[in-house]
């Protein structure tokens, strides 16, 4: 098990950009998740639904956040995490994982995370994980 990491209020997390999202990455991730809705795979039923596309299950650019998280802190050390969906991501898309400590209280860093395309919000979310 590795040290927890130590942080204050104000540090910023590495940032990690990742992408383009690819029709591999949906795919791959529709078959571990079991999620075939045609929004995923079918460009004309994405359009007639009025998107410019197919596009990503929220809850894999949710994973790709999670694993950034837990690759800084430690996956043994992440004690919650919440996100909330800002907007879809479509294929060719390419997001950027930010984070900042927001507080550290009892041996607990409470952390704001973020994922953007360009200057748009995808994700938002909280996490909470164990500091030294």
């Amino acid at each position: 098990m590795r040290a927890p990491v130590a942080v204050r209020p104000g540090t910023s997390l590495p940032a990690r950009e990742v992408g383009p999202v690819t029709q591999t990455h949906v795919v791959r991730f529709a078959g571990a998740g079991g999620d075939f809705n045609p929004l995923h795979h079918d460009p004309e039923f994405a359009r007639s639904a009025g998107f410019p596309g197919v596009l990503a299950m929220g809850q894999m650019h949710a994973g790709m956040l999670a694993a950034w998280l837990t690759d800084w802190a430690g996956v043994e050390h992440l004690r919650e995490y919440e996100v909330r969906f800002a907007a879809p991501v479509f294929l060719g898309d390419t997001l950027l994982f930010s984070g900042e400590v927001r507080s550290v209280d009892n041996g607990l860093a409470e952390l704001q995370l973020t994922a953007t395309r360009g200057e748009d919000a995808v994700l938002r979310a909280r996490a909470a994980v164990v500091t030294g």
